[in-house]
């Protein structure tokens, strides 16, 4: 029985075991976090769609081995896994330059190339009909994705761009994509390091706060084990300076909460620890601030069964951090894992230079049709950067990019179509889903809530 045949008890069955799945060991753990969690959900039909992966993998699943433009490559590249209209932003490479790129690794894994770009259109279609835009506005916007896509998968396929400038930096970029730029460009260091620390017999300390705890010596003790195991991940061109990763001080944090806007799947109340390092010089305005956090398993790895894969990364923390570096060219100098209490964690910078593009702001009919093909071709370099980090290549030995315009040019005039067709189908179920869910919650019908 396919989706559209489904009576809302049915659906709402569906969408209880999905959760119970996926939510079902925090929530007996600590079902406060879900419950706040799911009251994020509630909100809008586009947050709900953002925290329930775990049902547009399960609906994608069965088209893993036969789907549309996916053969024995391209049903095995690195994806975002969590690609949608919000997962853009800055950052500041390992060369210092802004750079706008996907943010939130978290997801990240091996899958088909495909599953990106129909979370991404099936986002613009929720996007568009929150702002009251036409069902032709959303199919034009959605067309305009896919063109810019496929054109600049078709540029790097062939080497007609790759030596030019990064084209999203500040020197190239346009419209909203150059005002995320120039935001993060009004930031710095000194402000974030005034918002969390503060100068004590003259050397700079973490501030005491609300979300701050104090470490024991036990634990304390670990999360420093922990740092030297992580120093042992990074690559040679991070560890030019030894002194720079010299700690200063080592704090707790309460539970990074539940805003399903941040990396990774928005898991609430799990420790993670921020680490106080010198930095790249004595001045206390280079002092650095990483962050040491569990990482989770994506949503989509529930849906890749090659054993092959999974027995490529040691735990989840590496398998972020393999991913990141795949995805993003000249990532986070700090970027690197190790392990706590048996379990993988992600290290990275907390970065004053990460601003997330702000759908809220832009209304304008031409600014968000500039903006969904400048998203399209930031999908296509994405893709195609995922093949050029050797230390991987035994995953995906192959250019991405040639792959994937091979099989998008053996059915070339039916790709945007493709899209265009999920992103309403999608779009439309997750407004029904949304609706059984909301009253699946506020009727107290979620099993352990």
């Amino acid at each position: 029985m396919s989706l559209s045949q489904l009576t809302a008890q049915q659906r709402g069955e569906q969408i209880l075991a999905a959760f119970s799945a996926t939510f079902g060991e925090l929530l007996a753990s600590d079902p406060d976090a879900v419950r706040a969690r799911f009251r994020k959900m509630a909100a809008s039909p586009f947050a709900f769609y953002r925290g329930a992966a775990c049902l547009f993998y399960r609906e994608l699943d069965r088209e893993r081995h036969g789907g549309p433009y996916l053969d024995d490559r391209t049903a095995r590249l690195w994806i975002h896994g969590d690609l949608h209209a919000e997962s853009y932003g800055s950052y500041l490479d390992s060369q210092g330059r802004l750079i706008f790129h996907a943010q939130g690794f978290d997801e990240a894994f091996v899958g088909p190339f495909t599953w990106d770009l129909r979370r991404f259109a099936a986002s613009v279609a929720l996007i568009g009909y929150e702002k009251a835009l036409s069902d032709e506005q959303i199919t034009e916007l959605v067309r305009d994705y896919a063109t810019a896509y496929r054109e600049r998968v078709h540029d790097l396929a062939t080497g007609a761009k790759t030596d030019e400038v990064p084209p999203f930096s500040l020197d190239t970029a346009e419209g909203p994509v150059l005002d995320v730029l120039r935001t993060a460009r009004s930031r710095s260091r000194v402000a974030l390091l005034d918002s969390m620390t503060e100068i004590r017999e003259h050397e700079r300390r973490f501030a005491p706060g609300a979300d701050a705890i104090e470490l024991d010596a036990a634990t304390r003790y670990k999360v420093l084990a922990a740092f030297d195991g992580y120093l042992e991940t990074l690559p040679e061109s991070s560890l030019t300076r030894p002194d720079s990763y010299r700690v200063k001080d080592v704090v707790g944090r309460r539970g990074s909460g539940v805003a399903i806007g941040g990396s990774g799947s928005g898991f609430a109340e799990r420790p993670s620890y921020d680490i106080l390092l010198e930095g790249h010089s004595d001045a206390f305005e280079n002092d650095v601030v990483i962050s040491l956090r569990q990482a989770r398993t994506p949503a989509v790895a529930q849906h890749i069964t090659d054993p092959a894969i999974r027995a490529h990364f040691a735990h989840e923390g590496h398998r972020a951090v393999a991913a990141q570096r795949a995805l993003q060219a000249h990532p986070d100098p700090w970027l690197g894992w190790t392990e706590l209490d048996g379990a993988g964690q992600l290290v990275a910078e907390i970065s004053p230079y990460a601003v997330r593009l702000d759908w809220s702001v832009i209304d304008d009919i031409e600014r968000i049709s500039a903006l969904v093909r400048d998203l399209g071709r930031a999908t296509a370099a994405l893709h195609a950067v995922a093949d050029d980090e050797e230390a991987h290549s035994d995953l995906v030995p192959f250019r991405a990019e040639r792959a994937i315009d091979a099989a998008i040019a053996a059915d070339e005039d039916s790709f945007a179509g493709h899209l265009v067709e999920f992103a309403h189908r999608y779009g439309a179920r997750t407004r029904e889903d949304h609706q059984i869910f909301v009253d699946l919650f506020r009727n107290d019908r979620i099993p352990g809530l």
